[in-house]
């Protein structure tokens, strides 16, 4: 399978990891580039994934292992059993994206991004491997290159622009 850039972006709830994520998956698509996106569940139990009276529900609930429904030019696919992350990333990779982003998955191998919310986040984050970037937390020293706030969008994007034209892709999958 081809290259594919792919980065992480981590950090503690409400640190702004689906805002950032978002909107890069925007300046992705305003540069003509394929992204995919693969999301930790992290507050514990399933992902709310459907309305209770559809048919997928209903399948699900009878006892289906996996559904697929397609139409209107999109597909969604439901499996009642979570892969490993490897597999997790061949999945979210199947369009062959440019780039990947990973929200989540701190324990993972792989480039990342640390989102903090405060001192105490970076006294357990800082252990982690492959940090690119640390965004938040002025006071602090980083290992790598650091954004003291969420709100510099304009610095971050930059970073985040040269990071994918560098043209490097971190790993196959």
């Amino acid at each position: 399978m081809d290259i594919v850039k792919t980065l992480h972006v981590v950090g503690y709830k409400n640190s702004g990891k689906t805002t950032l994520v978002a909107r890069w998956v925007r300046l992705l698509k305003e540069k003509g580039l394929s992204v995919a996106v693969l999301k930790h569940h992290g507050h514990g139990g399933k992902p709310d994934m459907n309305e209770a009276e559809t048919d997928t529900a209903q399948f699900l609930a009878n006892g289906a292992d996996a559904t697929l429904v397609a139409g209107g030019g999109a597909v969604q696919f439901i499996w009642n059993e979570e892969p490993d992350f490897a597999r997790l990333k061949e999945m979210a990779s199947m369009g062959n994206p440019d780039v990947l982003l990973i929200e989540g998955y701190k324990g993972e191998t792989g480039d990342k991004v640390v989102l903090l919310r405060d001192l105490e986040d970076w006294h357990t984050l800082r252990q982690l491997e492959d940090k690119l970037l640390v965004i938040g937390c002025p006071e602090i020293e980083a290992d790598c290159a650091h954004i003291h706030s969420r709100e510099q969008t304009e610095q971050i994007d930059e970073w985040f622009m040269r990071w994918i034209g560098r043209g490097d892709g971190d790993e196959t999958i």
